[in-house]
């Protein structure tokens, strides 16, 4: 169902009432190192400290609004989804689990379990937690929720909202791709406010799932998505959201890992924020871009700021 003007107002009414609008910034040493006019939407600003949780809610309000409370909900996620479902279960008063890949951050899992959601951690990537957080759902009768929706978009919309009212005139946003929530809620606001300004999308050069399948108009799934940017590692895109880049982004740019490595620890010297690796990689895009960029309004997401001390240690060393 296409966003309208109703369901972005309803979400926003919504979505305000658990998470405060976030702030746009335009950083002079970003400036500096991109040449461009840079805002920053601070969605690592959250409860949860990333943009995913707007989702959460607004999936769990519209899911007891429209079919009654369930027993509980199951999903799978390498962090910032979890975080979002774990909070808005909380608030909502509805069990949650979430199922984990072997070897993910034990610091997002701790933030998961604090926000009350049982962490279940099962299969070697994130796609194989995907189809047994299905399972579950089956052998428990939880309601099991994807990683993308269209009330998931809607709830994330709500940035993008804020962002244009914030930051009038903007000429192109850089976003980040996981499972294409937060790249859609850009296209459709962009697209229901009428606004012309481009939409890039970015993905992590091991993970070029959805950037394979911008190229070829279709799904295109990979092998592996094995990179330490683990809010994109995405090898099975879903054909809603490739369907809304493929339509509504201008291109996606590609990061290799020591851009990203990069742009965190810019992203720390320029505003002292912590970024974690999908957060900078926008920026990582804008700095690849700077001859496109230079001298022109533009806007990059800083998705979140859940970034592990051993991660920051590893992208620190890397670059040395």
């Amino acid at each position: 169902m296409p966003m309208t003007p109703e369901t972005l107002a309803e979400a926003r009414r919504l979505v305000a009432r658990y998470v405060p609008t976030t702030p746009s910034y335009a950083w002079p040493l970003l400036a500096r190192a991109t040449g461009a006019e840079l805002w920053v939407k601070h969605e690592n600003h959250t409860p949860t400290g990333a943009f995913k949780v707007r989702g959460g809610v607004r999936f769990l309000s519209r899911l007891i609004a429209e079919h009654g409370r369930p027993v509980g909900i199951v999903s799978a996620s390498r962090g910032n989804h979890s975080q979002s479902l774990a909070y808005a279960g909380r608030a909502f008063g509805v069990p949650v689990t979430i199922v984990v890949p072997e070897g993910n951050s034990p610091d997002k899992n701790a933030a998961t379990e604090a926000f009350g959601a049982e962490v279940v951690v099962y299969g070697s990537d994130f796609q194989a937690a995907v189809e047994h957080s299905v399972q579950l759902g089956t052998e428990r009768n939880l309601v099991a929720v994807p990683p993308f929706h269209p009330w998931l978009v809607e709830g994330v919309a709500t940035y993008a909202a804020e962002l244009h009212e914030q930051v009038p005139g903007l000429e192109a946003v850089y976003v980040p791709v996981g499972m294409g929530s937060g790249v859609s809620a850009n296209i459709m606001v962009r697209d229901l406010l009428g606004l012309d300004c481009e939409i890039v999308g970015v993905v992590a050069d091991r993970a070029p799932a959805y950037a394979l399948s911008y190229a070829a108009g279709h799904v295109v799934a990979t092998d592996t998505a094995d990179t330490f940017v683990d809010g994109v590692a995405c090898r099975v895109p879903d054909p809603g959201a490739v369907a809304n880049v493929v339509a509504g982004c201008s291109r996606v740019v590609r990061i290799g890992e020591a851009e990203a490595a990069a742009a965190m620890l810019l992203m720390y010297r320029a505003t002292h924020n912590l970024a974690e690796p999908a957060g900078a990689l926008a920026l990582a895009a804008v700095l690849a871009e700077r001859d496109r960029v230079a001298g022109h309004k533009v806007a990059m997401i800083l998705t979140g700021g859940n970034c592990d001390l051993d991660v920051l240690e590893a992208a620190t060393r890397s670059l040395r």
